[in-house]
């Protein structure tokens, strides 16, 4: 592993005098040639035009205090030193231009030299990894050589900045959850990563789930943390893309100019105006029409957009998430969603689970309810342990389907809350919570057969969705009368007690054969013989 050294020549640091004296005197860039245990393979060095002369000097006195280190000019061809768009924009382009090899090469970027706008620059670009070493900042000592720092700005190796990052990174999650300790493996997983992405990423995401998982709420927390970091300076703006239909579609999301249409007696910015340097969250997005979604998808690329009836582009710089309960892809296949705008915002996906399929979260998502409840009303309300004993136990059985997920959740804390005494949850009170739930969720109730579900266990789901009531009753009784005989020829003699009678010749196999092939099925498959 060879060292390669790169910095910008120092037309005050590194300028000696142009006689024998400046071998007195401590000059950063040749300094740092002679340091013993610091050998350079390869000096990138950068300079500015003014310091032609200079630079003609310097590398001859290279030459002199280390012959073998080969010393590369570049031309920093800019007007004005202290210019930062002009430095930043030349440096980038040399850094850009130039292949670095981290595996054969250790690289040093010298700071020490330079306008301070030049080494900003150069810090800048070196955490940014266009190059891909460590700081070094050198320093005068007795010595005419000085003496030198190395800076390492992988703060993963320093134990006490990894310890605080983890910690806000830690605090980051918890925030993204509401505080709530969650304790579904999959949803923990999908916040932590979310996490990164919140912070790193200015693309649009897209948050998949059914209706009341949390996804507005989700949205408002990463918009939060963002504003927190100083990511974005605007406002968070919402719009259900459900609600929109027709010119009202257009208007609400890109504004109109007066007159665009009747009742457009005033001019109208529209939502993704208001979002600039914000976050616009579009909930159902899957609901917005074919037009709405084209214009859009050019406000998303370009920052740019047309408002309804106008003729003057305007433009908007937001960060966009949106939610759905929909299947995109499948809208996609249907005519219904824009392949294009669905592969724009696809990038970072995420699917949020039902309260069903996370039901190990019900517990923390039930006091977390509780003590939202607690803040809004001003008093402190809890369950009695017998209370909570009945309410969780049918909270979590299969009689409790929390259509709404969360949004059921909420709304039946929110009634016992409200019903209890001297902030006092009861069995009483909970006993009718829990008829209320059933009653509001009789009609949602799953076809459960008497006794064992044997259908179930023969056929695929897609397939049981599919057989009527009357047809899944009768096979499920015919497979437990399959299951109780050895052949098939006795099944078919209890199937067909009373027809087989009337029958000179009765073959009871081929009758059972026959009925279980409509629904794809043997005696072997039924009975697992």
């Amino acid at each position: 592993m060879g060292n390669v050294l790169i910095g910008m020549l120092g037309s005050r640091l590194d300028h000696g005098g142009l006689g024998k004296r400046r071998w007195n005197q401590w000059r950063p860039s040749i300094g740092l040639l002679m340091q013993p245990d610091f050998p350079i393979d390869e000096f990138l060095l950068m300079y500015l035009p003014s310091d032609q002369q200079l630079l003609d000097l310097t590398l001859q006195d290279m030459a002199e205090v280390s012959p073998s280190t080969k010393v590369t000019t570049f031309l920093i061809d800019c007007d004005n030193p202290w210019d930062f768009e002009q430095v930043y924009s030349h440096i980038h382009d040399m850094a850009v231009g130039q292949r670095f090899d981290a595996e054969q090469h250790d690289y040093y970027v010298n700071i020490t030299t330079g306008t301070h706008v030049v080494q900003i620059c150069m810090y800048l670009l070196t955490e940014a990894h266009y190059f891909p070493g460590k700081l070094i900042q050198a320093s005068p000592a007795e010595e005419r050589r000085g003496v030198y720092h190395v800076i390492d700005l992988d703060l993963s190796r320093y134990d006490q900045i990894a310890s605080r990052f983890a910690k806000e990174s830690s605090d980051a999650v918890i925030h993204l959850k509401s505080g709530i300790q969650t304790r579904n493996k999959a949803f923990n997983g999908l916040i932590d990563q979310l996490e990164q992405v919140s912070i790193k990423s200015t693309a649009p995401i897209l948050l998949n789930g059914p209706t009341g998982a949390g996804k507005s709420q989700l949205a408002k927390r990463i918009y939060e943390l963002k504003k927190q970091r100083g990511q974005l300076t605007g406002e968070l703006v919402e719009v259900n893309c459900a609600t929109l239909r027709g010119d009202n579609a257009m208007s609400a999301l890109f504004g109109h100019v007066k007159g665009a249409f009747t009742g457009a007696l005033n001019a109208r910015m529209g939502l993704l105006r208001e979002a600039d340097k914000g976050l616009l969250f579009l909930d159902e997005i899957g609901e917005l029409g074919l037009d709405e979604q084209a214009m859009l998808l050019r406000a998303i690329e370009e920052k740019i957009f047309m408002p309804f009836g106008g003729d003057q582009p305007v433009s908007s710089n937001f960060q966009l998430i949106a939610g759905t309960h929909l299947n995109l892809f499948e809208q996609v296949r249907q005519g219904l969603f824009r392949e294009d705008l669905l592969a724009r915002i696809n990038l970072w996906t995420y699917e949020l689970p039902s309260l069903k399929e996370r039901i190990e979260d019900l517990e923390p998502n039930i006091e977390h309810e509780l003590q939202k409840f607690t803040r809004s009303a001003g008093y402190k309300v809890n369950f009695n342990k017998g209370a909570r004993e009945q309410y969780l136990q049918f909270a979590n059985s299969s009689q409790a389907l929390w259509r709404a997920n969360f949004r059921d959740l909420n709304s039946s804390i929110t009634r016992m809350a409200t019903l209890a005494v001297g902030g006092r949850i009861t069995e009483t009170i909970v006993a009718g919570e829990i008829a209320r739930l059933q009653q509001a969720w009789s009609g949602f109730q799953e076809l459960v057969l008497p006794g064992q579900d044997l259908v179930a266990e023969v056929l695929a789901p897609e397939q049981v969705d599919e057989i009527d009531l009357f047809d899944r009753l009768q096979l499920n009784e015919v497979i437990k009368i399959c299951r109780n005989t050895r052949t098939m020829a006795e099944a078919g003699r209890i199937l067909f007690n009373a027809s087989r009678e009337k029958k000179s010749s009765s073959n009871d196999s081929h009758r059972v054969k026959q009925y279980l092939h409509k629904f794809g099925l043997d005696f072997a498959s039924v009975t697992g013989s």
